[in-house]
């Protein structure tokens, strides 16, 4: 699949959460969608971001934004990554690789040396008409919460 541009249709999701319930991105239009992909739960850089969400989610609800994570791990991590961690948001379990697939996140990684498939850590700002308004390829771990406001001028 071709690479997503700012301003184009963000593509249909439709995921089982943490819970076993299906989420769909249609359920979300009108709102501003924070839609993070991310390696691995309970990996250092992946709770760091989780966090930061997790500390600054009432300001983003507050602001009609919400919050959802999606990861190739599947319902049962996820529950014990939200239960560990006080997630007040929902995490999305793509374990058939559709999303990351569909988001273009998914392709080769390096860590010391060794190449391997992976998610690329990358958040999609998705408008109220379900485009996608901004793309952070370059996700700050430890403040992406402030990315994602500064990008929406709030």
């Amino acid at each position: 699949m071709s690479e997503l541009k700012e301003g184009q249709q963000a593509p249909a999701i439709s995921a089982k959460d943490q819970d076993g319930n299906t989420v769909t991105l249609d359920q979300f239009k009108g709102k501003t969608v924070v839609l993070y992909f991310y390696p691995k739960d309970s990996t250092p850089g992946c709770t760091a971001e989780a966090c930061d969400f997790r500390d600054n989610y009432q300001g983003l609800t507050a602001k009609g934004i919400v919050v959802l994570g999606v990861s190739v791990d599947d319902e049962k991590s996820h529950q014990k990554f939200i239960t560990k961690y006080s997630l007040p948001f929902t995490l999305l379990a793509d374990t058939d690789q559709k999303i990351v697939q569909d988001y273009g996140v998914w392709g080769e990684k390096n860590m010391y040396g060794k190449k391997y498939m992976g998610t690329h850590r990358t958040t999609f700002i998705i408008n109220e008409e379900g485009n996608i308004a901004h793309i952070i390829k370059k996700v700050d771990t430890k403040n992406s919460t402030a990315q994602v406001l500064e990008l929406l001028g709030k």
